[in-house]
């Protein structure tokens, strides 16, 4: 009778080659691996937040920290995120074209590089938060800015780890070895969560903004163990200007320009939330806690499985399986998409209740979050879609479309953040997210139609 290792390693060996079959099935598999272990790691992710609320509720103490955090969170996806889409097409193209040691070479310059441009821009923010903050946080008393501010310094670091950390994620992806890099994000919400047990009656707020410093720097650690087993190294200091790093350089800079954009509206979202009375930023951050459950790992499933294959393709010129791909998983995309957002906006209230109202946590919360959950739900399928045309032109290297698709995002967000939350408060602001990534949506999924009918046109 085969023992239970075999049994293990007979399943393996037949997902490997119903995987290996064809280009969509390994993009499926790829997907599947990503959104299991990713989905593993947001359940984790959602028991801090439960443990937050349980903890600290709505209270000014959590407003202190949630805008103390904005900054930090936005300067991660604004810069770590975009060195992850500049990376993976060089890298891919690189180790296809000249081998394993040039992609190696590649890693080490851009780890380098941005180590450098992470502390330096981690400098700046540092200095500038004073000033920044009495904007951000304008309906705060003097004795919550100040508590804002000592947070801001505690979780600061985190921009630098949370940078190496998407680095090291995106050559471990570029690789197809996608499990490790969706599961090591439970490591830091494992931490917050002991941290606020043990010692958020000695530490209260800092217990979180301390377990972010600590998760991060474990994460860091265990990624390194992770690329040294699959033999990448990396010199910290040799490097040279060759072709993949300038390619690297050049996607970077639209990438980072329109993750500008694109941040900047959670960035607005929260800002003009804290010009509303105390709590609306925690409500904010409820609902769009609950959102971002299913849609990241949605998201993370379907952006990190098809940009490794998008390059790939592409590096040959391989236009029509490039067609094929995003027509194939555009549909499937808002076929799964479309029937789940509607059952999340009808059941946002019972859900919010099931998951959130507790100890300090009330009635009244619960209706106000499940309305910002609703309206906010919205763009789940337009988001997930908009992964997938963004993650094509990242492989076109014609990031300068989703720049500008970012910057006009952010005009339609702050615009509608202004109208609606005059007539309906921090629903309102919910809702203009909706109206924007539609507009945003639209505006990609023109721009590539267009680039396949010039290519098209070429080819005849």
């Amino acid at each position: 009778m085969p023992t239970l290792s075999k049994k293990i390693r007979s399943l393996l060996t037949a997902y490997s080659k119903w995987k290996g079959s064809s280009i969509n099935r390994n993009i499926l598999g790829a997907a599947v691996i990503v959104a299991v272990f990713t989905g593993i790691a947001k359940i984790v992710l959602f028991a801090k937040e439960l443990t937050i609320a349980w903890q600290f509720g709505t209270l000014d103490l959590l407003d202190a920290f949630l805008i103390a955090y904005v900054v930090p969170s936005f300067a991660i996806n604004w810069i770590a995120e975009s060195i992850n889409a500049a990376l993976i097409p060089a890298y891919v193209k690189a180790r296809e074209q000249e081998g394993q040691i040039s992609a190696n070479d590649l890693y080490g310059a851009v780890m380098t590089l941005g180590i450098v441009f992470l502390t330096v821009c981690t400098g700046l923010i540092v200095v500038s938060a004073p000033v920044y903050l009495r904007i951000l946080a304008s309906g705060f008393s003097q004795e919550k800015l100040r508590l804002t501010l000592n947070l801001f310094y505690v979780v600061s670091p985190v921009i630098i780890l949370s940078g190496i950390t998407t680095i090291r994620g995106a050559v471990l992806n570029a690789g197809e070895r996608f499990a490790v890099p969706a599961l090591i994000p439970v490591v830091t919400p494992l931490m917050t969560i002991a941290f606020i047990l043990i010692g958020a009656r000695a530490l209260n707020i800092y217990s979180i903004a301390l377990s972010l410093v600590f998760g991060q720097s474990t994460e860091v650690f265990l990624l390194g163990l992770a690329l040294k087993r699959h033999g990448v190294k990396r010199s910290p200091v040799r490097y040279s200007a060759d072709a993949n790093l300038r390619q690297v350089i050049r996607q970077f800079l639209p990438l980072v320009a329109g993750a500008f954009f694109m941040g900047s509206t959670q960035l607005v979202d929260q800002a003009m939330a804290a010009s509303l009375p105390a709590g609306n930023v925690a409500v904010l951050n409820y609902g769009n806690k609950v959102i971002s459950f299913p849609l990241h790992i949605a998201a993370t499933a379907i952006g990190t499985s098809v940009l490794p294959y998008f390059s790939s393709v592409l590096a040959r010129n391989d236009w029509r399986i490039a067609r094929q791909i995003l027509k194939r998983y555009l549909k499937l995309t808002f076929v799964i998409a479309v029937p789940a957002t509607l059952l999340l906006v009808h059941f946002s209230e019972p859900l919010v209740r099931l998951l959130l109202q507790r100890g300090a946590f009330n009635e009244q919360d619960t209706k106000i979050v499940a309305d910002v959950l609703a309206f906010g739900a919205l763009h789940i399928p337009l988001y997930l879609g908009g992964i997938l045309l963004v993650r094509l032109l990242s492989a076109l290297r014609a990031n300068h479309i989703i720049m500008w698709s970012a910057f006009l995002n952010m005009i339609v967000n702050i615009t509608g953040n202004y109208l609606l939350m005059k007539i309906y408060g921090v629903v309102g602001i919910s809702f203009s997210t909706s109206i924007a990534y539609f507009v945003s949506f639209s505006m990609l999924l023109i721009s590539v139609k267009i680039i396949f009918s010039r290519n098209r046109l070429n080819n005849d």
